[in-house]
Formats: structure tokens, sequence, C-alpha cells
């Protein structure tokens, strides 16, 4: 008969996950500070250069699905093949010399980024739920917050004069030194004793069981588990808009910054981000999810007000509010976990995925379709959004709160 283990990962797993993580997200923190001059070498038009900033996350988004269902089985797989479409995506984006070269590049970059993060999601999510979740998800985020400084640090020292490939090729250079993670990694993941044959595509870990029931829904609270997709795309929608498109071309067009002036600015906000992450992760894990990620929802609010309509020192104020608001970037998936069969995390987290990287590809492509007449109506309208989900959030936890 065959046994799965279930047991909660030892410290190194968590380790291993992180300098993966970190590995991988140093290319995204130099994009963006390449955008304008990728624009200028290329000659992209505006929505163009929406359309390869969101292929990305569009990418991503198609990619959750049938992702989640494969790591439902076969987690350590995915793991592993991940780097593959990154490394290859990142050269076709190098040498492409083309407009589709850059689309198909960035595309396969967010398959591969889709294999990374979702893996290390459901790794985390189905080992370590608990009252350390929220801690173990900032800890994930604050390396991959490494990186994307790391990416953004280095565009600001490189010299003017190294071409936009060039600099590109250096910035994906860690993800080449993780691959000595992945051996080490594939051994620390737990894994099922036995050789049944397990499904390459399953929506849960043991076809068999009958679903769990969760507390949070036999409570009739299973709503949040909606609230928190919602928060998680709303989120998306706001980080790629701002860090992607609004950031760069603001900063370039309306205050003559170069690559090393959008470079410090974004690094400003992910500066930020690193010295909230873990604290804002143990406040949430003491003071409960909800409560937490509703403040931090309208202090986003105004986070995008003050990029998106201020003058320089507003926007440069608005940047580091920006960095601390993505500290709770992970604090949707806690509300989502309390909801979900650990059998069904990969799914789930799948499926929270859509929408999240549904948004990452809907900001900087509707931002770029946008901004020639008509630049501030996303802003404006995801503060709007922002507020809103924000009060929903403080309403969800006071519920919660007079319902134990």
């Amino acid at each position: 008969m065959s046994k799965r283990t279930n047991d909660v990962p030892a410290r190194g797993l968590i380790v291993l996950l992180c300098l993966m993580s970190a590995a991988n997200t140093v290319s995204i923190g130099a994009f963006p500070a390449l955008l304008p001059e990728l624009g200028t070498v290329g000659g992209l038009a505006d929505w163009q250069l929406g359309a390869v900033a969101g292929v990305f996350g569009f990418a991503r988004m198609l990619a959750n699905v049938p992702a989640g269902l494969f790591m439902t089985n076969h987690l350590a797989r995915a793991l592993v093949v991940a780097p593959v479409f990154v490394l290859t995506g990142a050269l076709l984006m190098a040498f492409g010399g083309s407009f589709a070269a850059l689309m198909v590049g960035r595309a396969l970059m967010g398959v591969g980024h889709t294999l990374t993060t979702l893996g290390a999601l459901t790794a985390i999510l189905r080992h370590r739920a608990g009252p350390r979740l929220a801690s173990s998800l900032s800890a994930m985020e604050f390396a991959a917050m490494l990186g994307v400084l790391s990416g953004a640090g280095l565009l600001a020292l490189l010299p003017r004069t190294i071409p936009w490939h060039a600099a590109w090729l250096l910035a994906c250079a860690p993800i080449a030194a993780g691959l000595v993670v992945l051996p080490l990694l594939a051994r620390t993941l737990p894994r099922r004793d036995g050789d049944e044959v397990r499904p390459l595509f399953a929506r849960s870990e043991r076809a068999a069981d009958p679903v769990a029931v969760p507390a949070v829904a036999a409570a009739g609270r299973g709503w949040l588990g909606l609230l928190a997709v919602v928060a998680g795309g709303a989120v998306a929608v706001s980080y790629s808009t701002l860090e992607q498109f609004t950031i760069p071309l603001r900063g370039s067009r309306e205050f003559g910054l170069d690559r090393a002036g959008i470079a410090r600015l974004l690094m400003l906000s992910q500066a930020a981000d690193l010295v909230a992450l873990l604290p804002l992760g143990a406040l949430a894990d003491r003071r409960g999810t909800a409560r937490v990620l509703g403040g931090v929802f309208l202090l986003f609010a105004v986070a995008l007000g003050l990029v998106g309509f201020g003058g320089l020192p507003l926007m440069t104020v608005g940047c580091a509010l920006f960095g601390v608001c993505m500290a709770g970037w992970m604090l949707p998936l806690g509300i989502l976990r309390s909801a979900t069969p650990p059998a069904q995390v990969a799914w789930r987290t799948a499926l929270y995925r859509v929408a999240v990287d549904g948004g990452m590809f809907a900001g900087p492509f509707v931002a770029g379709l946008l901004s020639a007449r008509h630049a501030g109506v996303l802003p404006g309208a995801m503060t709007v959004v922002m507020a809103a989900v924000g009060i929903a959030l403080l309403a969800a936890a006071r519920a919660t709160a007079r319902s134990r």
C-alpha cells in the first residue's frame, strides 16, 4: 500500500525555494528599466511596448491551469523543467531581432516563471499551512524581491554604453546559476512511497479521497476565497501597470529620466517592499490576514494616485508607498488556503494564479492602448477598485471576528 509523505518540510526546503525564486526574478527587475530603450531601438509603438510587457502575464495566465493540474502529482518535475523555458525565452528576446521574437521570447519566459512560482507556492501551501503560513509566504516573496532589486540595481550600475540586449543577458545569468539548486530541491521535496502510477494531470492528489470541507467554508465564510481571488487580480493589475508601464514611461517622457533614473525609482519601491515584507507577514499571522490586507489595499489606493497623477516628488513618495503595499502580495493566498483542502492546493492555487497573471497581462496592455489619449484612466480606475476591495476585506475581517 502506498503512502504519501505529508510532513512539513525541513527548513532546507524553504531555503532552496527562496534561492530558486531569487535567481528567477533578477530578469523581472531588469526588464522595466530597459523598456523605453527597447522601444527606441526597435522602433516599437506604445501598443507594441504594452504587448511585449503584458504578454509575460498573458502566457502565465494560460499556463497556470495545465501547470497546476500537472503539479498535483509531479511537482518536482515541473520545477526542474522551468528554467529551460526561461532561458530559451531570454535568448530569443536578445537575439531574435523582431517584435515577434520579443513576444514569443517573453511568452516563453512567462511559462517558465509560472512553473517556478506556482511550484514554489504549491510546496509552501501544501506543507506549511498553519500559524506560520503568512511568514513562510513572505520569506519566499522576500527572496523573490531580492532578485528583482538586484535586477534593477544591475541596470543602474551598468554603463549606459552597454546595449540593451547585453544588459538583458547579464540580468538573466542568475537563472543559469540557479540550475545547481534543482537537484537538491528535487531530493528535498516530500514524496510518496511506493510505485503507484499517478496521472499526468489531476485536480486532487488522491482521486478516491472525499473532498474535505474546510472549517472556514463550514462556518459559512467560503466566499472569502472568492474575495482572495479578486484581491490577487487587483494587486496584479495595479502592480504591472505601475512597474512595467506607468513608472518607466512617465519617468522618461514627463520627467526626462534616463535608464538609471527609472531604475532608481523602481529600486526605491523594491527596497520598501523588502523592508516591509517579513514584518507584514508576521503581523498577518498575529492579527489576521484579512484585517492586515484590508489596510494594505487602502494604502495602495493612495500610492496609485500619487504615481499616476503626481509630480516627480509625489511620484517618488508614491513609489515608496507602492513598495510597502507590495509586501502584501502573498497575503491573499493565506485567505485562499483557509478554504482549500490540502489535496487540491495545486489546482486551487492555479485558478488563483489565472486571475493574478491575467491582471499582469491586462495592466500594461490596457495602459498601452489608453496611453495616447487617456493615460490616467487605468490608474484612476484601479485607485477606486483597491479602495473598494480594502473596505470589503476589513468588513470580512470584522464579520469573521464577530462569528467566533
